[in-house]
């Protein structure tokens, strides 16, 4: 409120000056003023003047300084909302659409509070005293002046698209913004399943404050740019020199109203600009809020229990009871009748042809994903019982298609996470196969990986979302096709590594390969979403079915190789 009344105070004041310049005129025109009155009118002027630059410069501070802190109030809020969420709504949605929200609508929705609010008063306030005064002076010249106004409008439309080279470095602080923003939801999985949001937000918010910062600097370009476009604006000044001079000069009006109403016409100008554009403006930033709105109002498919418990140290005890699960409730059900016992330090080995329904299994356990019927107990607990922070503090989580962000190796590994251990992050990056690696790069833990890990090779990326996985010492290890993507002997290097923790963790590994498996307590083999078989290694061979004959083809596929 206190913007708008400075606002309306500058208007006012501006009303002002007018009319003492035709008290002025109209006493020179007849000698009736001097030295001291004319000190007097040219003090009114100046003290005026500098009321208005008071008042200017607390509005712009107000407004537009409000309007930004409320586009990073509501990005920031935007941001953290969107990381509650579950997967499924970024199964269904574009993160296209999500960087327009966070981007282009809140941009709308700015510019309809600063410079959308700023117009409509202008035009509502000054425009229509501005006008008022000048029919009080005469009204058919009036109805001359007003004739041009609507060029203003068009020309202001196409004098604004000449404003885009102002915005350069701004673009240049946005696109780090957005860049933070796509990278962190296209991770989104990563960071929920390492409760990394706070982190994350952390991040964000450097990045937006950096981009608030670069806009309120450029307020000062645009605050001297308008000023430009006044002067430009004053074509309706001819009709008012013709008119308006000839009806001084008959004496219709007098040179002190003529004077007056020539700055009237100059007060005028910027409503008349305003009027253009403030009704388009503050209908997009409507139609925008609408829409932020909507993400806002959404809410998380997985929740927490309102009694939800803080789990403490788990022991790893699982047990799944005729768990089903369909990604949409009118899709068919990917999981049906899984009924799983897990013991703490056993290793179960998931194995199956493509689209069996693993990965979507290993899912369910940090509740990346929901369960549609069923239930998962830890330690006798539902897992819809816990807080989602404690239940994913105590897995590990790998997924299939390993995904790391723009920064370094450290980073990646450690999810900038400044309290991990030297000793720890040692450990862990021998065991993934990865410390040999690390030491050919110049930079070491530092090298920048570029997006998504662009200058890795796959088995190198997989095995930093490896290290990633096994730097916690968290009780329950769910890991997804951890060796996919690298070599027979470093695979083999890499399972015996695993191995050697089975027994102090609940060890999840689901893989194609099945000699990665072969050493698990527990091996399940599924198939269009069911267990078809588990047992031991030697009892499926026993069996002869589908994993005995996979696994035979995979002897001979490797001796073949070998050779």
């Amino acid at each position: 409120m206190f913007g708008i009344a400075c606002l309306i105070a500058v208007d006012i004041f501006q009303l002002f000056i007018p009319r003492v310049l035709k008290w002025a005129v109209d006493d020179l025109t007849v000698y009736k003023a001097d030295r001291a009155d004319l000190a007097v009118y040219a003090l009114y002027i100046a003290a005026t003047g500098i009321l208005i630059g008071v008042f200017r410069y607390f509005w712009r501070w107000c407004l537009i300084g409000t309007s930004r802190r409320l586009e990073e109030g509501l990005r920031n809020r935007l941001f953290a909302h969107i990381q509650t969420l579950s997967a499924s709504y970024f199964d269904g949605i574009k993160t296209g659409d999500l960087m327009a929200h966070a981007t282009n609508d809140l941009q709308h929705v700015r510019m309809a509070m600063g410079m959308g609010l700023v117009a409509l008063t202008d035009a509502v306030v000054l425009g229509a005293a501005a006008i008022g005064f000048m029919v009080y002076i005469n009204l058919k010249l009036t109805l001359f002046v007003l004739i041009p106004m609507p060029l203003i409008v068009l020309g202001t439309r196409f004098f604004s698209k000449k404003m885009h080279r102002l915005y350069q470095k701004v673009q240049a602080s946005f696109s780090n913004l957005t860049e933070v923003t796509r990278e962190h939801f296209a991770g989104i999985r990563i960071v929920k399943a390492y409760n990394r949001q706070s982190a994350a937000a952390q991040k964000f918010t450097s990045a937006s404050g950096d981009y608030v910062a670069d806009n309120i600097r450029l307020v000062r370009i645009t605050g001297s740019f308008f000023p430009m476009m006044l002067l430009f604006s004053n074509l309706s000044l001819a009709i008012v020199l013709f008119l308006g001079g000839r009806q001084t000069i008959t004496a219709t009006i007098t040179p002190g109203d003529f004077v007056a109403f020539i700055s009237y016409l100059g007060l005028l100008t910027w409503p008349m600009m305003a009027m253009g554009w403030v009704t388009n403006l503050i209908q997009r930033g409507g139609a925008s809020l609408d829409r932020i709105d909507k993400i806002l109002k959404t809410q998380p498919q997985i929740d927490e229990h309102p009694d939800a418990i803080a789990l403490g140290r788990t022991a790893g005890r699982f047990l799944f009871e005729n768990i089903a699960f369909a990604y949409h409730s009118d899709s068919r059900p990917v999981l049906t009748a899984i009924n799983l016992a897990v013991e703490p330090g056993q290793t179960v080995g998931i194995v199956g042809p493509p689209g069996s329904g693993k990965s979507t299994l290993l899912g369910l356990i940090p509740r990346i994903y929901d369960i549609s019927a069923g239930r998962i107990l830890l330690d006798g607990i539902d897992i819809r019982k816990l807080t989602l922070k404690s239940l994913r503090s105590q897995v590990s989580f790998m997924p299939q298609e390993p995904f790391l962000f723009s920064g370094t190796i450290l980073e990646n590994i450690t999810l900038n996470n400044t309290q991990v251990r030297e000793d720890d992050l040692l450990q862990a990056v021998r065991a993934a196969v990865l410390y040999d690696t690390i030491r050919l790069f110049p930079d070491g833990y530092d090298t920048l990986v570029g997006e998504k890990g662009i200058i890795l090779s796959g088995g190198q990326k997989q095995r930093i979302a490896l290290a990633r996985a096994l730097l916690p010492a968290s009780a329950v290890l769910v890991l997804d096709d951890p060796i996919s993507q690298v070599d027979v002997e470093t695979g083999a290097q890499i399972v015996r590594n695993v191995r050697d923790l089975s027994g102090g963790r609940t060890i999840f590994i689901v893989s194609h390969r099945l000699s990665a498996v072969c050493f698990a307590d527990t091996i399940v083999v599924m198939d269009s979403g069911r267990i078809v078989e588990s047992g031991s290694h030697a009892e499926l061979m026993a069996s002869g079915r589908y994993y005995a004959k996979t696994f035979h083809l995979q002897e001979l596929e490797e001796a073949y190789h070998a050779d």
